[in-house]
């Protein structure tokens, strides 16, 4: 997969019909996921990683099937590197990026400038920053300013505050509050996950996915519990969220990736 620098920048602009920071008129899109730990596709409930499903064992096979049902974008997680603070599932992330000739976004580890330069020099279009923008949130600044378009920040929350290091510790941080601070910064994208809603099939939380998204002029995307068509319906009639990102409910059947994808776009 070979994408130049520019390229996920264009795609954002390329979904609205007016400027990137307008969100009402943006088209939403779905981000099939694919959670990475010791090598396999699978999926967690509320992140917990001793409560693991594995769905695929070859994950880049899996990202071929989301490619094949006509997905724009993939959205990959490096589970066992957000714990480590460094990436540990590189081997099938290159495998992905190598099949696959979609755009990607991948979190999980990526803390320094280093290591965000390497995965965009191997060909993702995004990189995601989760932990460091609580811990060195001048870090994101400099990458965003480095990288326009290529960087995007993830907001993990239970209750509305900020958790990080894979959801392993809690902060007091309101993720609202956060999302202002990197206002002006030149990120591509906030991606929004309500950690009791992941992996648990009950639906996502959209109050507090719309309120986050009225709240800056950064587009917003929905993750955690994104699991049935009425779902994604509810989070693109809200106006302002710019796109949603589905696991569990894709492998176990109850969204069908290329009817929600067909329903997205008319």
């Amino acid at each position: 997969m070979t994408l130049g620098r520019g390229f996920a920048l264009q795609s954002r602009a390329a979904q609205c019909k007016t400027p990137p920071n307008f969100k009402l008129e943006c088209k939403m899109i779905l981000y099939p996921a694919i959670d990475l730990k010791d090598g396999n596709a699978v999926r967690l409930v509320h992140g917990d990683m001793d409560q693991t499903t594995v769905f695929n064992d070859d994950p880049a096979a899996q990202a071929s099937e989301f490619v094949q049902a006509g997905c724009a974008w993939l959205h990959l997680v490096d589970l066992n590197g957000a714990f480590a603070g460094e990436p540990v599932n590189a081997a099938p992330v290159e495998a992905i990026l190598k099949a696959c000739k979609v755009p990607a976004q991948l979190g999980g580890g990526i803390r320094d400038m280093a290591t965000i330069e390497r995965w965009l020099d191997k060909g993702l279009a995004r990189v995601i920053l989760g932990t460091v923008a609580v811990e060195d949130p001048d870090l994101v600044r400099q990458a965003a300013k480095a990288f326009p378009g290529q960087v995007a920040v993830g907001l993990d929350a239970r209750n509305g505050m900020v958790a990080t290091r894979g959801w392993a510790e809690e902060t007091d941080i309101d993720v609202t509050d956060l999302a202002k601070s990197f206002q002006d910064a030149g990120i591509a994208a906030i991606i929004y996950t309500d950690i009791l809603r992941d992996g648990a099939m009950k639906g996502p939380n959209i109050d507090a996915t719309a309120a986050l998204a009225r709240a800056v002029d950064i587009p917003v995307i929905a993750s955690g519990g994104v699991s049935s068509m009425a779902d994604l319906t509810a989070l693109k009639d809200t106006g302002v969220i710019s796109g949603a990102i589905s696991g569990r409910a894709l492998y176990d059947g109850a969204i069908n990736l290329s009817d929600a994808l067909t329903a997205l776009r008319s």
